[in-house]
């Protein structure tokens, strides 16, 4: 499973960070503004109950009925006798209800009940006491629960929003030239010559922008270097060898001779195309859909040619499996792979060629299999015969190529988004897989 971007990292890091930071804000505010709250509130209660009462004991009569209707009208308060079988529920539990209801006794003495609903009704019950008799002082308007406690809550959702959005400016300001420079990469390494990077914005991106595109710059000019390096050698190589196989043709030698000369010049001249097949970065060809069945059964049909006739190559091909990249780079693999397998695959014990050249395919990527019965090679070797140069000398005696027929196998695997794995064949032998990207 692939891992983030960095984008999706910085943004993450910074979104937890401004959620910690308001997070420890908000506590701290509620923590800070919890106590004068609630003494505002009880201040409020308070002042409530001492009117309520100031009207029952000290108002004249004829105006106290109508100093308790105001109040029921305007401020929600009622009054009610207390009676020892009242079903009183009290105020739920709170650090802000608790700081509140303490407050309020406090201020209106230690005998002072508070309740959050008396025989079913809801609302602020405060207990009274006037003379011998107790009453409940109801307020239906509860200052408890007012709006503005929770206000915090939206402010906060809003700075969240705010901050949120500036993260996400803020983390694609700074990853914008860290993502071109990943494209720039990506498109360099599958052989494509990006497009210049802007020089410009913070000096630390400037000097790494500045650096790519020398960078790039160089290696076109040393990709075109080596491209007329390869042309000459092409040409002052393989020009002679093909004068001395005309001289040889020619030439009055015995058949012997002539037969061990051409052969050598021939692997001379296969040893320089595959130093030239190395050495080739880029495909010829632009990608194009290829037909992975067809081009597997053609790759060994021709191996099933240059091999000996008491040789035996079996297929096991899925149909139909196709695949986007380069026609002539794949054929040039298949044939190094079966090369391989046709050339060192021989039983140890019986002498006799084996191969069974399977491909198989899934959404994701398809697989060609060469196993052979040869005598294989040591785990330790697996990873050094995919460098160039490089033979399997123990178990692979005899050898005259030039050790870059893996090599040039792992590296068009690589150009296809694959792989060339080597693995032990059992009992013996080698099994070679190249997987390639659909």
């Amino acid at each position: 499973m692939r891992s983030p971007s960095l984008f999706w990292r910085t943004l993450l890091l910074v979104l937890l960070l401004i959620v910690a930071s308001l997070t420890a804000w908000i506590q701290s505010y509620r923590v800070l503004e919890r106590g004068p709250r609630a003494q505002t509130i009880a201040q409020q209660v308070v002042s409530v109950v001492n009117i309520t009462r100031a009207a029952l004991v000290y108002a004249d009569p004829f105006v106290r009925s109508d100093l308790l209707a105001e109040l029921a009208a305007n401020e929600g308060v009622r009054i009610y006798p207390l009676e020892p079988d009242d079903k009183v529920t009290p105020l739920p539990d709170g650090a802000l209800l608790k700081l509140i209801e303490q407050a309020i006794v406090n201020k209106l003495g230690a005998g002072t009940r508070l309740a959050s609903e008396v025989n079913g009704i809801a609302g602020l019950w405060i207990s009274l006491s006037i003379a011998d008799d107790d009453y409940w002082v109801y307020i239906n308007r509860d200052p408890v629960a007012r709006t503005y406690g929770t206000q915090w809550i939206g402010w906060a959702a809003v700075a969240l929003l705010l901050s949120v959005i500036g993260a996400i400016l803020i983390t694609r300001l700074i990853n914008r030239p860290l993502a071109q420079l990943s494209r720039a990469s990506a498109e360099l390494g599958s052989g494509h010559n990006p497009a210049p990077l802007p020089e410009t914005g913070p000096s630390e991106i400037r000097t790494v922008n500045e650096s790519f595109n020398r960078m790039v710059a160089d290696l076109g000019k040393l990709e075109a270097d080596r491209a007329l390096l390869l042309a000459g050698i092409s040409h002052d190589l393989r020009t002679p060898l093909s004068r001395l196989r005309l001289e040889l043709e020619m030439a009055q030698l015995p058949e012997a001779s002539r037969a061990a000369m051409v052969g050598d010049i021939e692997q001379m001249d296969a040893i320089v195309r595959q130093f030239l097949d190395y050495a080739r970065t880029a495909p010829q060809a632009p990608a194009a859909e290829v037909d992975l069945s067809a081009a597997v059964t053609t790759a060994v049909q021709r191996a099933r040619i240059d091999a000996e006739p008491d040789s035996s190559v079996h297929l096991h091909i899925a149909p139909d499996v196709r695949i986007r990249g380069f026609a002539t780079e794949i054929d040039r693999a298949l044939d190094n792979l079966l090369t391989n397998a046709v050339r060192y695959g021989r039983d140890s014990e019986t002498g006799q060629l084996h191969v069974t050249v399977s491909l198989t395919a899934n959404a994701a990527h398809a697989t060609v299999a060469v196993i052979d019965r040869g005598s294989g090679v040591f785990v330790a070797e697996i990873d050094r015969l995919l460098r160039p140069f490089e033979r399997g000398e123990s178990a692979r005696s005899g050898s005259t190529g030039a050790g870059l027929g893996l090599p040039i196998v792992d590296r068009i695997a690589r150009m296809h988004a694959g792989s060339l794995r080597l693995l032990p064949n059992s009992p013996r032998g080698l099994r070679a897989e190249m997987i390639i990207a659909r």
